[in-house]
């Protein structure tokens, strides 16, 4: 059974971000033939440059992929291309705005691990979801840093 969520918004930071976007790239370009030439020209170890590129652009991949927020009475859903996450409010202490959206802890204050064990809700370009989003949030979590 699916409910109506509260509040959805959809976060695509590589369209949204025009500029940061080319500057990554061409970063990543500028990357790719570096490690090219030290792995693959001077060790002769193509394995290594595989697997630095795969570390790199994974670590990098929800910057270029779409991502949806779902706000629910008990539960926030986030929908990537092939990935479903699910947290219950229960799970979170606190809240906090940061750079690009708002922080939702694990700890009952914030921490230096929230960017491990928390979750990160990425607001849209124009963050018309802001100030409903931080309400549902007041409601369902509480402390508000």
């Amino acid at each position: 059974m699916s409910c109506k969520p509260l509040l959805e918004w959809d976060s695509f930071p590589f369209i949204e971000r025009p500029l940061t976007s080319f500057v990554l790239v061409a970063f990543l370009i500028l990357l790719s033939f570096l490690l090219w030439n030290i792995t693959i020209v001077h060790w002769g170890y193509p394995i290594f440059y595989l697997g630095g590129m795969l570390l790199t652009v994974g670590s990098l991949l929800p910057y270029f992929i779409q991502t949806n927020y779902q706000i629910h009475d008990d539960k926030i859903v986030m929908r990537y291309i092939f990935l479903k996450i699910e947290r219950k409010f229960s799970d979170f202490g606190c809240f906090y705005l940061d750079k690009r959206g708002v922080m939702l802890s694990t700890f009952k204050t914030p921490r230096r691990l929230d960017t491990f064990r928390g979750q990160s809700l990425r607001l849209s370009a124009k963050q018309a979801e802001k100030e409903l989003l931080i309400e549902i949030l007041k409601e369902k979590i509480g402390k508000q840093y």
